[in-house]
C-alpha cells in the first residue's frame, strides 16, 4: 500500500519547512509514504527547500495556473507513481498532519472511496463570525447540490483512493474543493468526513483577496457545476418557477374576468404568455443539457479505462 502526501506550493518557503515536519512518516496499514509538491510558478526558493528536506517528487509549473490546475497535476503525477492513496494537505500547515491517519482510515478499510477532513469552524479562531457564516451556508448549498452530507466542503485536506483519483476532472480554474464533492455526489461514490484538527494561522489566504471575491467565485463553481452534472434539475426548477408565476398571472386575469372586471387586465394574459414561453424554454434546454449530460458520463468511463491502462501499464 502506498501513500502519496500531495502539496500544492506558491511561495511557500517559509512554511513548507514546517509543514513537512507535521507530516506523519509511518502509518500502520501503508507500506510506503511519499511525499510531492506542486510548485505552482513560485517565485521564492519553494523547490530548493523541499529538495533539502528531501521532498520525493515535484511537479513544476513556470507560471502560476491556479490551484485548481495544480491539483490535477498532483493526482496525474501521483497516479503515475503508482500511489494507492493520495493525500492533499495545504502548505501553509493549516491542518494537523497526525490526522491524516484518521483520514485515510476508511479507504484502508474500504468503506469509503473520499474522505474529506471536516474542521471544527466554529472553533477556529482565525475564522472572522462573517467567514464561519459564509463556510456553512456554502457547504449547506453543495450538499444540495451534491446529494451528500459533506459538513465542510471547502476543506482542501482530503483523502482519494486510486479509483476515485482515476475518476477525477476538474473543469474551472478557481478551486477543486466544490466541484470534485458535486462529480463525486453525481457519480454515486462514497464519500465520508471525519473531524480533524487545524493549526494556528500561519499566514493569510491567498486563495481569494476578500471574503466577497471569494463568496462570488465559489457561487459561480458551484452553479456551474451544478449546471454541468445536474442540468435537468438546474434548467427544470427555473423553468417550474417561471411556468408557476406565468399560472398565478392567468389565474388572476380569469379571476378578475368572472368578477366582471377582466376588460382592463389583458396586460396579465401577455406577462403569462411571456413567462410560460420562457419557462418552456428552460424545460428544453434542460432536456437537451441532460443529453448532453448523459454523453459527457460515457465519455467520463471511457477517460477513467483509458487513464487506468495507461497508468497501470506505468
Amino acid at each position: 500500500m502506498k501513500l502519496i502526501i500531495q502539496i500544492p506550493c506558491y511561495n511557500e518557503e517559509k512554511t513548507l519547512g514546517q509543514t513537512f515536519a507535521d507530516l506523519p512518516k509511518h502509518i500502520d496499514g501503508v507500506d510506503t509514504i511519499e511525499y510531492l509538491i506542486i510548485n505552482d510558478g513560485s517565485r521564492d526558493n519553494t523547490v530548493k527547500v523541499a529538495r533539502e528536506l528531501g521532498i520525493h517528487h515535484i511537479v513544476n509549473f513556470k507560471n502560476n495556473k491556479g490551484l485548481a490546475r495544480g491539483f490535477m497535476a498532483g493526482i496525474d503525477a501521483c497516479l503515475r507513481l503508482g500511489a494507492d492513496i493520495v493525500v492533499n494537505t495545504d502548505a501553509d500547515n493549516q491542518y494537523c498532519g497526525a490526522d491524516i491517519k484518521k483520514l485515510i482510515n476508511p479507504i484502508l478499510e474500504n468503506r469509503a472511496d473520499i474522505v474529506i477532513g471536516e474542521r471544527a469552524i466554529n472553533d477556529t479562531e482565525h475564522f472572522s463570525w462573517k467567514k464561519k457564516k459564509l463556510q456553512r451556508l456554502g457547504s449547506w448549498i453543495v450538499r444540495l447540490a451534491s446529494t451528500t452530507d459533506i459538513p465542510d466542503a471547502p476543506s482542501g485536506f482530503r483523502a482519494y483512493s486510486r479509483d476515485a483519483a482515476l475518476r477525477l476532472n476538474v473543469i474551472n480554474e478557481y478551486t477543486y474543493t466544490l466541484e470534485t464533492i458535486i462529480q463525486a455526489g453525481r457519480n454515486r461514490m462514497a464519500l465520508m468526513s471525519v473531524q480533524i484538527r487545524t493549526n494556528p494561522e500561519t499566514r493569510e489566504s491567498r486563495l481569494f483577496k476578500s471574503m466577497w471575491t471569494y463568496v462570488g467565485r465559489s457561487a459561480s463553481v458551484i452553479i456551474r457545476s451544478f449546471m454541468i452534472y445536474k442540468p435537468l434539475m438546474f434548467f427544470g426548477i427555473i423553468g417550474s418557477i417561471l411556468i408557476a408565476f406565468g399560472l398565478i398571472f392567468v389565474i388572476r386575469f380569469l379571476v378578475l374576468f368572472l368578477a366582471k372586471e377582466g376588460m382592463g387586465h389583458i396586460q396579465s394574459l401577455v406577462v403569462a404568455g411571456m413567462l410560460v414561453m420562457v419557462g418552456v424554454q428552460f424545460v428544453i434546454t434542460g432536456l437537451q443539457a441532460d443529453i448532453i449530460a448523459a454523453n459527457k458520463k460515457i465519455l467520463e468511463d471511457i477517460q477513467y479505462r483509458v487513464r487506468k491502462s495507461e497508468y497501470e501499464r506505468k
